[in-house]
């Protein structure tokens, strides 16, 4: 049995200000996520993890590496490309308003029917291959790890996407569960070395222990 502690990154000066970010597109984490990627650590303080995964972009190595620090643990950091966040193409840097004013379609799809969604328009990352290096990452990660606990630190629209996939859900209810938060923790299970997984936990922010505001989701 291996146990995936899925983190969202801490939020970031563009998630404020509602900018799409994207695998190209970064900013710096906001003063508050130092302190919630602290309360996350208390929170995760009982748990032994054998190792600690990140996504190659900075926003998420620097969350990874300031949890790995606060838990106070020498558990081995590693990137792993296939965890970066979901290729935006055009709408990388764009403030969510404007994209929605130039692609009102495609932002809908975006955020509410994955099924729709055509990344073609913005020469994006389709859902389909983000699910695909999503779940291949989960498999490779839970494979490495039999019988024990993993962290694993992503990005809002390729964890939901990788997430809602290794489940099993189609692209028509890949949104059904909602968006997730910065600094979030969602655990998945697996019992057969990542072919299947179970969800444990769903985008649990209780830790945090202030009222979320509609720029902490996506």
């Amino acid at each position: 049995m291996t146990k995936l502690y899925l983190i969202r990154h801490g939020k970031t000066e563009w998630n404020l200000a509602g900018r799409y970010q994207g695998a190209n597109g970064n900013s710096p984490l906001l003063p508050q996520s130092h302190q919630d990627i602290v309360r996350l650590a208390s929170y995760l303080a009982g748990h032994q993890f054998a190792a600690a995964y990140t996504s190659p972009l900075l926003r998420a190595k620097e969350t990874a590496t300031e949890l790995v620090a606060a838990l106070d643990t020498t558990i081995p950091l590693v990137v792993e490309p296939g965890l970066r966040e979901v290729n935006l193409g055009q709408l990388e840097g764009m403030y969510f308003t404007d994209a929605e004013k130039r692609w009102p379609r495609l932002i809908d799809d975006f955020h509410h029917h994955a099924d729709r969604y055509n990344a073609s328009l913005i020469n994006g990352e389709s859902f389909e291959a983000v699910i695909e290096r999503m779940k291949a990452a989960f498999a490779n990660i839970a494979q490495a790890h039999p019988n024990e606990a993993v962290l694993v630190v992503s990005h809002g629209a390729a964890l939901n996407a990788g997430i809602n996939g290794a489940l099993g859900s189609d692209l028509v209810h890949l949104k059904d569960r909602g968006g997730l938060s910065n600094t979030s923790t969602t655990i998945l299970e697996t019992l057969d070395g990542g072919q299947t997984f179970t969800l444990l936990d769903w985008n649990n922010t209780a830790y945090l222990d202030r009222e979320s505001d509609p720029t902490d989701t996506i």
